[in-house]
């Protein structure tokens, strides 16, 4: 069981990141985060990379340039934390990851907490290259190599309309200014791999049970090949970590 001492971000909480989509410009230094289980999401993503490849990641081969890119980026934001060398980079977890036994991608998400997900910007944003290790109830294999709508169509919120504004907004994203957004999610149980196909139920937790799960996702453009970086950093905490407010705000949202 991995879950944080508290959640930094309950966006049920606020008119602002309650309405969809809810976004917010990413503070300059705060792209990527670690928290207080890093050693732990981690080393289960490193473990689910070498036992669940084929689950946890997909590329097509023209988004190696994309990845090249990525894997740059977050080389240049990591914190004096990291032991960066020259062929190889120490995580503050002390785990040694080296820079060219894989692809780019998945060096890049070795290094930080968060999930990274590349999206083609030439036509419609497109899904071709992603490491998915701690997947909300969806799958990589499902919504591999679709566009916005065929990757959201299991939340009932996204409609044509609002498919049409995040098309708007991912087309005016700068890379000089990444975005984020926060969702809130009600679990049974606290495990970060939670693969589900599309109609495939979730277990339903009690009602003063339970988890309660936060994905800060990010957006970025890359300079260079103009594809965008769809980053997801997970949040757990058990249910009776939030108080009684933050609960009855929680359930007045679910209802609506």
């Amino acid at each position: 069981m991995i879950c944080q001492r508290h959640l930094p971000y309950k966006p049920w909480m606020e008119s602002k990141t309650r309405r969809l989509p809810g976004i917010q410009p990413v503070k300059p230094g705060e792209w990527l985060l670690r928290d207080e289980v890093f050693a732990e999401q981690m080393a289960y993503r490193d473990s689910l990379i070498h036992s669940r490849r084929s689950e946890v990641f997909k590329a097509s081969e023209d988004s190696l340039a994309a990845q090249e890119e990525l894997l740059t980026l977050v080389l240049s934001e990591l914190d004096s934390d990291y032991d960066i060398q020259n062929d190889k980079v120490l995580r503050p977890d002390g785990v040694n990851v080296p820079l060219a036994d894989d692809l780019p991608i998945i060096t890049a998400a070795r290094l930080v907490q968060e999930d990274l997900l590349l999206l083609d910007m030439t036509a419609e944003p497109t899904l071709n290259a992603a490491v998915l290790c701690f997947p909300a109830s969806w799958t990589l294999e499902e919504k591999f190599g679709t566009g916005l709508m065929g990757i959201h169509d299991y939340v009932d919120s996204y409609t044509p309309d609002m498919g049409k504004r995040v098309q708007r907004m991912f087309e005016a994203i700068r890379p000089e200014q990444p975005l984020w957004r926060a969702n809130s999610l009600r679990y049974s149980n606290p495990e970060l791999f939670q693969p589900r196909r599309v109609g495939e139920d979730k277990p339903k937790p009690s009602k003063q049970g339970g988890y309660m799960r936060v994905e800060r996702q990010t957006l970025r453009k890359l300079s260079e090949s103009g594809a965008m970086v769809f980053g997801i950093h997970s949040y757990i905490v058990p249910w009776g970590a939030l108080s009684q407010v933050e609960q009855a705000m929680f359930l007045e949202t679910e209802i609506e």
